[in-house]
């Protein structure tokens, strides 16, 4: 029996994402670790946006996303446009209506409240 509560991911930041598997979208997404927790999920991993065409997503839930690495754009429908790039801090309320895309290529960690897989 595995008593291990800790898990750990080296070198997640320079792994091979899968792609979201949008036409013309060269966004990539992998989910790392999550609570399995079903009253009160969280699960967090890597998401990548490279130029390219833009990615509409609606959030269904909260979520918070860290720049790692270069740069994205968003834009919130009805609402501001941000540039963020490494360091920034990016926080979705359950509902945003968001679109991404990036003149180049960004690397984010994010930590949301949902199911592992769940998009």
């Amino acid at each position: 029996m595995n008593k291990t509560k800790v898990t750990l991911v080296k070198g997640a930041q320079d792994m091979q994402l899968p792609s979201m598997n949008i036409e013309g979208v060269n966004a990539f997404l992998k989910d790392m670790a999550s609570s399995g927790d079903p009253d009160a999920p969280i699960t967090c991993g890597l998401f990548r946006m490279e130029k390219g065409g833009s990615l509409d997503y609606t959030y269904a839930y909260d979520e918070t996303k860290i720049i790692l690495a270069g740069e994205m754009t968003l834009a919130e429908e009805g609402g501001e446009a941000f540039h963020a790039s490494a360091g920034d801090v990016l926080f979705f309320k359950a509902g945003a209506k968001v679109t991404f895309s990036s003149a180049s290529s960004g690397l984010a960690f994010y930590c949301g409240q949902r199911a592992e897989g769940e998009l």
